[in-house]
């Protein structure tokens, strides 16, 4: 069944346009260093466009960190990255102050929190103090150091790396925390031709080097904006209460989604439908986007005998479109 529509306005660009605009640009010159994956490249971009956290959860060495340093370096943006330990404290990732003899004073030499993009790389490695050091930044943009607020700045990213929780010396994230990520994603093994390509090419470390920035902070921002203009018609925000309420009746999950969550999967809809030049929000956008943005917040009931994806998945499949 169709989406009833409204009158959109005329403000978003067309898809002709996009087509050779930045963003599609960044897509592309990424899917040269992680070969075989531009559907998770182009979510990651859409992510980020929202201005949202990003996730990225597999086994080690299939390309979670050569992603995030892609994307940092293609965006033109500052770039920190912490590798989380089991010793990791939250003074290391947000900084401390050191009393200085020659001023005699102490002076705040702030961590690797302070950057535009930060990279952290197996994040559910280190323990829950340090994980939680992160909330605040990635909720406010700002973190509380010895009873002084200090700015991040902007726009501020963090692309963090997960293992599987059944691996050695892995923490569960708090549900805190995992709710302040927009999007969770999985890369997965490389098809056979894109691994041929990976063993026959350059070194990804060396040709993360000779990528560069497509955009300014500026033209940045300005994409930005731009997803704010994107049309919401009536009929498609009953389409996400409904999907909303039926995670909270009980029948499908522990607990349901917050609102959080809700204006998450609609910002990024909204991110989803720019990228491919449209001026409004379709049912499409939210199927597409539903499962990464919800998966990761939510417990399935255990007589359902599913992951927590497969039943976002089984729900979507049973809600109708109004």
């Amino acid at each position: 069944m169709l989406l009833r529509t409204e009158p959109l306005p005329a403000a978003a660009p067309s898809a002709a346009a996009l087509k050779t605009s930045q963003i599609t640009q960044l897509v592309d010159q990424i899917s040269t260093i992680i070969v075989g994956k531009r559907e998770q490249v182009t979510l990651s971009v859409i992510c980020l466009l929202a201005g949202g956290h990003l996730l990225i959860e597999d086994v080690p060495g299939v390309g979670k960190t050569t992603l995030s340093q892609a994307l940092a370096r293609c965006l033109g943006l500052s770039f920190s990255r912490i590798q989380f330990t089991a010793d990791l404290l939250p003074s290391d990732l947000i900084g401390v102050s050191v009393y200085e003899r020659q001023r005699e004073e102490f002076v705040f030499h702030p961590g690797p929190v302070f950057a535009q993009v930060l990279l952290a790389d197996e994040i559910n490695r280190a323990g829950p103090r340090t994980q939680s050091a992160l909330l605040e930044a990635m909720e406010e943009r700002q973190v509380s150091v010895e009873g002084e607020t200090r700015p991040l700045p902007s726009p501020f990213f963090v692309i963090a790396t997960q293992n599987p929780s059944e691996q050695l010396g892995t923490h569960p994230l708090p549900e805190s925390q995992l709710d302040r990520f927009a999007m969770r994603l999985s890369l997965g093994y490389p098809d056979p031709a894109s691994e041929r390509a990976l063993l026959m090419g350059e070194d990804r470390r060396e040709a993360i080097q000779h990528l560069q920035p497509l955009l300014s902070p500026s033209e940045w921002a300005a994409w930005q904006a731009k997803v704010n203009t994107i049309h919401v018609a009536d009929a498609l925000l009953d389409y996400l209460q409904a999907l909303l309420t039926a995670t909270r009746d009980g029948r499908w999950f522990a607990q349901g989604l917050s609102p959080r969550a809700g204006l998450s999967l609609l910002k990024l809809a909204r991110a989803r439908a720019l990228f491919l030049g449209r001026g409004h929000v379709s049912p499409e956008d939210i199927q597409t986007l539903w499962v990464p943005t919800v998966a990761h917040r939510l417990v399935s009931l255990p007589q359902s005998g599913r992951s927590a994806a497969a039943q976002a998945r089984a729900l979507l499949e049973a809600t109708q479109v109004p």
